[in-house]
């Protein structure tokens, strides 16, 4: 469910192409491994109702023989998100519930830090990420595996500050999808879990298909987690979105997401031999959806990418939406640590295609999914692999001079005001709780309560800012932590940012204010 700041690129432009006579699955699939270091994958694609392509290639985790499917379990985060848009679709088909109704309908007891806003935010305002919190705020709540219950979150976003006014800014958010998610118990005595096998799973018969992670627990095919650690591929233990399904929840496989694609290019409608055709959503109710909520700027293409000009682009509800080549696009992306995927409709053509990742490389599935597209499209051939690499290679390079100059211009003779004791205590923060940092032998370290995997060492950078380097060195998601002193000399309080330009949104430190108890 995280979507990875490298894949929001491809949100604002479009992509093009590879001739249908010309394109050969293996050779493509083989390339794009190769070339982005992906130990796996796996690729669906439908067209008018039929299943064209379901496959792996590669395999399931790096260094063994066993090897990816159709089958093959992934984590598809945000993708999750379109599952809860219908589900919620649903309801107002149902007369349950209208898009434009306030939350508080629903949820009395829901508050976010601005009273007004708590009272006039809407059931579409959750799903088009409008809400004035920032880009991935509160995430640390969920990013990495943390221990706060949805209740928790739900209640803690009170005191989460925004970022902007109402419905002003796009800033992408997986919390307001967990506010979505829990509407549903709220109106129908069920819960998001089992609505979503009910009323998708079951009819569509996505027998491979589970709404949270601990319900894939034990399951034999799954595919594991991969991330770059020190120029070196590590397999991850992975992580759950459990406390946050409705945003990001579900694994699933290539195999049951073309009968979820299916479903979808017919406007809702649901075919097999057992019980003729059937209808989930209206088609009322897909031109929601699939409308424009949140315009973006296009903008220009980068250089090389001329042909990737769009008209139009913008979020939906629980949908990316745009022009490509004339014919609209539905997508979205999703993103765990070391794991990430795609979903893409041109409803108009009654295509879609899904790519499934075991690696942290937009790359690969955008090279993937538009020589897919522009295959089944009819359209130019195009070496989308070789654009996007050279695309890859540029932000590496750019973030590497960030870094650089981030140690050139440090002052590496300043001391630090006080004694490393001097920096020990619990730090509390509104909605992320306590943060403690003692002295473990000489070196000062750092815990976050609820999230156990936030363990690391400070390192002192210059005057009275630290670096922690986290001992999951899988996250690479080093922080500056920077304290600030009361005139007697004693720490008040605590700011945290990232170090790098490339962590992920979800690590969202900025927003902490971590006050010494």
């Amino acid at each position: 469910m995280k979507l990875l700041l490298s894949s929001l690129f491809i949100l604002l432009f479009p992509l093009a192409s590879v001739a249908q006579s010309e394109l050969n699955i293996d050779s493509l699939a083989s390339s794009v491994l190769k070339t982005f270091d992906v130990p796996g994958v796996a690729i669906a694609v439908v067209q008018d109702g039929k299943v064209l392509l379901e496959s792996g290639f590669g395999v399931k985790t790096s260094g063994k023989q066993d090897r990816v499917d159709e089958n093959t379990l992934f984590g598809i985060a945000s993708n999750s998100k379109a599952f809860t848009a219908s589900a919620l679709a649903i309801l107002v088909d149902e007369g349950r519930l209208s898009w434009d109704d306030p939350v508080i309908k629903y949820l009395p007891d829901f508050q976010l830090y601005d009273p007004w806003v708590t009272r006039e935010i809407t059931v579409r305002d959750l799903l088009c990420h409008r809400s004035g919190l920032g880009l991935g705020a509160g995430d640390l709540m969920v990013f990495p595996t943390a221990l706060f219950t949805p209740e928790e979150i739900i209640r803690n976003m009170k005191t989460i500050k925004p970022a902007s006014s109402f419905r002003s800014t796009y800033a992408y958010n997986n919390l307001m999808f967990l506010v979505a998610g829990s509407l549903i118990p709220a109106i129908t005595d069920t819960s998001w879990t089992d609505f979503i096998k009910e009323r998708f799973f079951k009819p569509l018969g996505m027998a491979n298909s589970y709404p949270t992670f601990s319900a894939i627990k034990g399951k034999p095919n799954q595919s594991s987690y991969h991330v770059w650690v020190d120029g070196k591929l590590q397999v991850t233990p992975g992580e759950s979105m459990d406390n946050c399904a409705p945003a990001g929840g579900i694994n699933s496989s290539v195999h049951d997401l073309t009968k979820w694609m299916i479903m979808q290019l017919d406007s809702g409608l649901v075919r097999n031999s057992a019980s003729g055709k059937s209808r989930l959503i209206s088609k009322k109710q897909y031109r929601q959806l699939w409308s424009t909520q949140f315009p973006f700027s296009p903008g220009p293409p980068p250089p090389g990418m001329e042909s990737l000009k769009t008209q139009y682009a913008g979020y939906a509800l629980g949908w990316n939406v745009r022009q490509y080549r004339g014919y609209q696009m539905v997508s979205h992306t999703g993103g765990l640590t070391g794991m990430v995927t795609r979903l893409t409709l041109i409803p108009e053509k009654k295509l879609g295609i899904v790519v499934l990742t075991n690696q942290e490389s937009s790359e690969a599935f955008n090279s993937l999914t538009f020589s897919l597209l522009d295959h089944y499209m009819g359209m130019e051939p195009a070496n989308w692999t070789e654009k996007f690499k050279a695309m890859k290679d540029s932000s590496q390079a750019k973030n590497n001079r960030f870094l650089a100059k981030l140690e050139t211009d440090r002052n590496k003779k300043s001391k630090p005001s006080l004694s490393a004791e001097g920096y020990t205590g619990i730090y509390k923060d509104s909605w992320m709780g306590d943060m403690v940092i003692k002295l473990n032998g000489e070196n000062l370290t750092l815990q976050f309560e609820k999230s156990p995997t936030l363990t690391g060492k400070l390192i002192h950078w210059q005057y009275d800012t630290f670096i922690v380097k986290w001992d999951h060195r899988y996250l690479r998601a080093d922080a500056f932590v920077t304290f600030s002193l009361n005139p007697d000399g004693s720490v008040d309080q605590v700011k945290m940012s990232p170090v790098s330009p490339d962590t992920d949104f979800s690590f969202d430190f900025q927003d902490l204010e971590l006050r010494r108890q």
